[in-house]
């Protein structure tokens, strides 16, 4: 159900500028999914980056390499 709660929220973002504008300003998954669960989108940010790569609508997700980051 999570992944159905994630493009669900993907496809709201697409039509909502300001929505789109905080998350690009976001620093990690997880935070994304707190602003998601704030619309009432259930999400985790590990769900968010194993979906890295896919495309919904006009949203591709894309994971942000961060310098100093470790693996």
């Amino acid at each position: 159900m999570a992944l159905d709660q994630l493009k669900a929220f993907l496809v709201l973002m697409q039509d909502d500028p300001a929505l789109k504008q905080t998350v690009l300003a976001s620093s990690t998954a997880d935070d994304v999914a707190k602003i998601a669960a704030a619309r009432g989108y259930e999400f985790s940010g590990d769900e968010l980056l194993r979906f890295s790569g896919q495309k919904v609508g006009r949203v591709t997700v894309s994971k942000q390499e961060t310098p100093g980051e470790y693996n």
